[in-house]
């Protein structure tokens, strides 16, 4: 079996658990006999590859004449954060909607119709336009890859996991490592994030929650049913189920 794994984070360069967890899943995949191919928005090159094959977006050229295409109904005004934001931290700052146009805090590369994102590392401030472009280079990637199961981390990566699924037709899991009322409360819900979040498991085929206590968060806040189940053979239960991550 072959996984197309997305994730924001990988060792050594880490931020949390996030990508300490994706390095135990893959690991274990691995020894399992399971083919994980690991994209991140920007890798360092020093990644352990025992057991997965890193692939950076940001080498990664996109053909800018699809990636609207496969991203069509994802088109949101860039947000811009004024915080550094980290999957298990709130969101103390105020979102600031911006156009669609280029801001400056993201180089890139063009040559005629194809176009190449250079992703800032971490949680930086235009956080929520590299979420989007993450998409359009996952696409591009599922063009090209062979796999048979697309595995997304959080809501970082969800958008991805659902344009690659839109160009492979292959089924989509969404990992819940943490929920946005874990990182804001109750009260202080972000809506964008918490939108991202349901988009992602309401597109996917199959969520794993890390904990019981989030996959009762996971039905509950997000309405999801407690059977969302897969159609295919797939070495997990084809229910909402918790499951813990190594590392967390």
């Amino acid at each position: 079996m072959r996984v197309l794994m997305f994730g924001w984070e990988f060792p050594p360069h880490i931020s949390g658990g996030l990508g300490t967890a994706c390095y135990g899943l893959t690991k274990g995949l691995s020894i399992n006999g399971v083919d994980v191919t690991f994209v991140m928005p920007k890798a360092s090159g020093d990644e352990d590859p025992t057991y997965v094959r890193v692939v950076n977006a940001s080498d990664v050229e996109v053909d800018t004449r699809m990636a609207s295409f496969y991203t069509r109904d994802q088109q949101v005004s860039y947000l811009q954060v004024n915080t550094n934001l980290i999957p298990y931290v709130g969101l103390d700052d105020y979102y600031n909607v911006v156009n669609q146009l280029d801001s400056g805090l993201i180089d890139e590369h063009t040559v005629g119709t194809r176009r190449r994102y250079i992703f800032t590392p971490g949680y930086g401030p235009n956080l929520m336009q590299e979420v989007a472009r993450y998409a359009e280079v996952a696409a591009e990637i599922a063009k090209n890859e062979e796999f048979d199961i697309i595995h997304a981390h959080d809501w970082l990566t969800y958008r991805a996991g659902i344009a690659a699924k839109r160009v492979s037709g292959k089924p989509l899991v969404v990992h819940i490592h943490a929920t946005e009322y874990d990182r804001s409360g109750e009260n202080n819900r972000n809506d964008i994030v918490y939108n991202m979040e349901r988009e992602g498991m309401m597109a996917a085929d199959a969520v794993c929650a890390v904990s019981n206590l989030t996959r009762q968060i996971v039905i509950e806040k997000y309405g999801i049913p407690a059977d969302k189940g897969t159609p295919f053979t797939m070495p997990w239960s084809p229910t909402l189920r918790s499951t813990p991550s190594p590392g967390m």
